[in-house]
This record gives structure tokens, C-alpha cells and sequence, in this order.
């Protein structure tokens, strides 16, 4: 009983010193910077070609990390459009109210304003009125989803932003929204 207590005991040191740890690996750039052979003064001429790339390469490591600002993130997408007169969520844009709420609740510090709008027909206490309906109604999903009241704020802007000034159905249509903006954005 002692050789198999003593032999699981050195098993298991031998599993631990042959463990490997996964090292960071720096990015390129950092490397660069600590090879003696880049320490050497370079031309004028190439200094500011490495600082646009960095600079760029920095603006790229940020949209990265923040999928909110990410144009191929779906968090990046901020309207839910609706129906003339409507304030049910369309099904088209419950993938997107489900991708805000799911970042929120991931996100507990993170709050978010719900701004409705309505097109320009109607009149302007019906327009506001509609707007704020809109609003609550993407608020009451993300709710649904998780997302804490606290962290919801509705307002309700009925005509005064519309993206569009055509009277056009088309350009009626992109008035008709709720926009997400999250705090700190505006």
C-alpha cells in the first residue's frame, strides 16, 4: 500500500514538473522594439510610416476589443425599425435586441438610453407618445432577456430626429425607429 501511495505521489510531481504553461506572445511591434537591431536610429523618412502603422494597428486592436464599435458585430447595428403606427418589435430585429440585451447582462456597468422616433404623420404629442411606446417595447424584451431596469433608460424624441426629411414612404420608414445608445456615446 505504501509503494502505490508513493508511487501515486511521484505520478503526480511528474505531471506537475512536466506541465507547460502557455506564454503570451508579444505582439510584433513590442518585439521589434526590444531587438538590439532595430535600436539603431532609423531615417527620418521611416519614422513616420512606423507610427502611422502602429497608430493604425492600435485603432484596429480597439474596435476589436470593443464590439460595440466592430462594423462586422452585430452590436454595432443600434436601430429597430417599425411599422407605420406600429410599436410591436418586428421579428427581423429580435436578433439584434437579444445581441443588445445579451452584451447587457454580460455587462452589468454598461447602460443604454432606448430613443424612439416616429415619422412625421400624426401629430406631435401622438408622435411622442408613439415613440416612447417604441421604446418600452424593445426595454420589455430586453427585460424579458435578462437586462436590468437600472440599466434602461427610455426617451421618446416622436418627430424631432428623423434621418430622413422626404416625404416618402421609404424615407418615412427610417424615421420610424427606437435607436440603442449607450451611455458615453452621445
Amino acid at each position: 500500500m505504501n509503494k502505490q501511495l508513493i508511487g501515486s505521489v511521484l505520478l503526480a510531481a511528474l505531471l506537475v514538473a512536466c506541465s507547460s504553461k502557455q506564454v503570451k506572445e508579444e505582439p510584433k511591434a513590442a518585439v521589434e522594439e526590444k531587438s538590439p537591431a532595430v535600436t539603431a536610429k532609423a531615417p527620418e523618412a521611416a519614422q513616420p510610416q512606423t507610427s502611422t502603422a502602429q497608430t493604425s494597428a492600435a485603432n484596429d486592436q480597439n474596435v476589436s476589443l470593443n464590439p460595440l464599435k466592430d462594423p462586422n458585430n452585430i452590436l454595432s447595428k443600434r436601430s429597430i425599425y417599425f411599422d407605420f403606427d406600429k410599436d410591436e418589435v418586428k421579428a427581423e430585429f429580435r436578433p439584434l435586441v437579444e445581441a443588445h440585451a445579451k452584451y447587457l447582462v454580460a455587462h452589468p456597468d454598461a447602460k443604454v438610453a432606448l430613443q424612439g422616433n416616429a415619422d412625421d404623420r400624426g401629430s406631435r404629442e401622438y408622435n411622442l407618445a408613439l415613440g416612447q411606446r417604441r421604446s418600452v417595447a424593445v426595454k420589455k424584451a430586453m427585460n424579458v432577456l435578462g437586462v436590468n431596469d437600472k440599466q434602461i433608460e427610455t426617451v421618446s424624441y416622436g418627430e424631432e430626429k428623423p434621418r430622413c426629411s422626404d416625404k416618402t414612404e421609404a424615407c418615412w420608414a427610417e424615421n420610424r425607429r427606437v435607436d440603442v445608445i449607450y451611455s458615453g456615446e452621445e
